[in-house]
């Protein structure tokens, strides 16, 4: 066993989300023994990369989960038309029943109509959560990993200066 075994990455068969993961990974640089006279810490190679792949494994389940939810306000949309049609239809049939009552096919109409705006309102809703979940839980990992990176970028600057080699910056776009 390693010693990322000490860092549990899993709960009751559940693995942790990506928020979980980087705190995780912020333990292991926290708890990363100091060098003498030095700003610099010893990480546990094998525990950081751990953690790493199993970000890099969280983040798509996290994405296909608000894919789900598009699809399921999508899914919404379309019982709504469905719904929408069949009152139509049954309003149609009843009407050619009552010709000389037309009052109660434009009221069908009209419920119908409302019916399909109350569904595409609620689709919008949905699809506008849905998207906003996203941007936050994305915002959430842009911040976090930029926080990383930081790390990161410090200790190999430190390294460099020990080394007495300049660091060449690397870009990740």
């Amino acid at each position: 066993m390693s010693s990322h075994d000490e860092t549990e990455t899993f709960v009751e068969g559940e693995r942790l989300g990506v928020p979980a993961l980087l705190e995780a990974l912020t333990d292991v640089i926290e708890r990363a023994r100091s060098m003498p006279m030095s700003s610099s810490v010893l990480v546990n190679r094998n525990e950081a990369l751990d953690l790493i792949d199993e970000l890099r494994d969280a983040l798509p389940s996290q994405l296909s989960r608000a894919d789900e939810v598009l699809s399921d306000a999508d899914q919404v949309l379309e019982d709504a038309h469905v719904e929408a049609e069949n009152l139509i239809a049954t309003a149609r049939a009843r009407a050619a029943e009552l010709v000389n009552a037309e009052q109660v096919v434009l009221q069908a109409e009209v419920h119908a109509r409302e019916l399909i705006a109350h569904a595409e309102a609620t689709v919008a809703t949905l699809r506008h959560e849905a998207d906003d979940y996203c941007d936050r839980r994305l915002a959430e990992f842009e911040i976090d990993l930029g926080k990383v990176l930081a790390q990161v970028h410090a200790g190999r600057d430190k390294l460099a200066e020990r080394l007495g080699e300049p660091r060449e910056e690397e870009s990740f776009e």
